[in-house]
């Protein structure tokens, strides 16, 4: 083990730490680590970001966390090929395909991690949550982790507003022997995990960072102590700004995938006649031939700094990543959401929920002109936008996520939400099965026995909506008594 160096044996005697940050090479997990890390290093913290640097076509980050005072740490190497079949499942945001190629990243970041992990001495480890290589080494090498969650916190309650289509569904199910094999590999190196959902799924127990209000996450009460809701973690002190002689359309599909020609078509023809000026980030993916000449009123441009053109823009069409919605809100711009993968429908139904956007169900030319109009035209979308931005202006931000970081492990010994309600569940499926079992022992001396396996379906059928609304009000009585 190689010895501390004079900076580091300093920190240790003067508190300050030495703290590990992983992500995965995706804009959207990497951009809310980086206001944090500026922070932890302001501290006088060292910081080490382990990211990508641009080879193989993978996102740049190295100057964008070489700018936070961060040292940055090149994993490129460790990214291992990939088949064409691969790249079309990551890019349908396949759940197994990611699962499995985080797996083989992390077997193959293996030895360089134990080496870093051993010369560095990390204090804390800051993980984003979608970013296996970076928890399953918290874990084996017995640090403190705390994650970084870009999305909302998800558990058995919040997840109730994710909608994952059919195709979404099937590719889970059929995909866990896959996923059993891949994580049977990690054995040998010393990574033991019994169940993937235990790498993804948010528990009470595992300190937690959300970028997010709790306002805004759906269920907070839900949530222990280990949770730190801090808001948006942007890089801006700008503040809404909507006067100007025309109203502004934005429009953004975000960085992964957004080559949408068909969908940007229906924009040129749905607002060409808008009294409204419009500004498409289309990315580089986008053949800008396809899409033909933009109406007067358009301008397109690959990238733009997004969260100065939402705080002057009026509608913003959006596909609901999370880091899109909130800075939509945090600028103040309601929103036409057209979500396209469960963690965005999500997000969306909350969106919509607290009257800050409009869901896009009909995405034809007449669907998207409405909905931009229906925007424009009423007032309260814009009122529930400027109350979600009061909202997350006053959260702690990257000041809030730095304080848990520094104080991580963290100890709590409130009531734990999820384990009573876990007890009320047991507890109803006991009684409610009790007494259909008595109810059809009861209907058989009155009706042919060959008719009894009607009301077990029958209650099937209604007991999970029943279920539900106990639960609710389980969940609401908890909140309530925990305040």
């Amino acid at each position: 083990m190689e010895k501390q160096t004079e900076l580091e044996q300093k920190q240790s005697a003067t508190g300050k730490k030495r703290i590990a940050f992983f992500c995965i090479p995706a804009h959207g997990h990497t951009n809310p680590m980086l206001p944090v890390a500026a922070e932890l290093v302001r501290r006088g913290h060292t910081v080490r970001f382990y990211s990508f640097g641009g080879t193989g076509g993978l996102p740049d980050f190295s100057d964008k966390i070489r700018k936070t005072g961060a040292e940055f740490i090149a994993c490129d190497a460790y990214m291992p090929a990939v088949s064409a079949e691969e790249v079309a499942g990551l890019k349908r945001v396949s759940i197994t395909e990611m699962t499995v190629q985080s797996i083989r990243i992390t077997l193959a970041m293996d030895a360089f991690l134990d080496v870093e992990f051993k010369a560095f001495q990390p204090d804390v480890v800051y993980t984003d949550s979608a970013c296996f290589w970076g928890k399953l080494n918290a874990w084996k090498h017995q640090a403190p982790m705390v994650v970084s969650t870009s999305t909302f916190a998800f558990n058995q309650l919040s997840s109730q507003y994710m909608k994952h289509p059919p195709a979404e569904i099937a590719d889970m199910v059929f995909g866990l022997p896959r996923i059993g094999r891949a994580l049977k590999s990690m054995e040998p190196y010393g990574y033991k995990v019994k169940n993937p959902l235990t790498l993804v799924q948010s528990d009470n127990k595992t300190d937690s960072v959300v970028y997010t209000s709790r306002r805004f996450q759906p269920y907070a009460g839900s949530f222990s102590g280990h949770y730190a809701f801090v808001g948006p973690s942007v890089f801006s002190n700008a503040v809404p700004n909507k006067t100007k002689n025309r109203p502004l359309v934005y429009i953004s599909m975000g960085t992964v995938i957004n080559d949408w020609p068909d969908f940007y078509g229906k924009c040129f023809e749905a607002l060409k006649d808008l009294d409204a000026d419009v500004l498409i980030s289309c990315g580089n993916a986008v053949d800008r031939e396809k899409l033909g000449v933009p109406p007067e009123n358009f301008e397109l441009k690959p990238y733009v700094d997004q969260l100065d053109v939402l705080s002057r823009a009026d509608v913003f069409i959006t596909h609901c990543g999370m880091n899109s919605v909130s800075e939509s809100l945090y600028m103040a711009t309601p929103m036409v959401l057209y979500p396209q993968t469960g963690e965005q429908t999500a997000v969306a139904k909350r969106t919509a929920e607290l009257g800050a956007g409009v869901l896009l169900k009909d995405d034809s030319v007449r669907g998207i002109r409405a909905a931009v109009q229906r925007i424009l035209e009423n007032a309260s979308y814009r009122d529930a936008a400027e109350s979600g931005s009061r909202d997350f202006r006053s959260c702690s931000g990257p000041s809030g996520a730095a304080d848990f970081i520094e104080s991580a492990p963290h100890q709590w010994d409130g009531v734990d939400v999820l384990k009573e309600l876990n007890k009320t569940n047991v507890r109803f499926q006991i009684i409610y099965w009790s007494i259909i079992a008595v109810l059809i022992v009861l209907a058989g001396f009155y009706i042919d026995r060959k008719y009894l396996w009607l009301i077990g379906v029958a209650a099937g059928i209604i007991s999970k909506p029943i279920g539900k609304r106990v639960q609710n009000r389980r969940y609401a009585r908890l909140v309530k008594d925990g305040q």
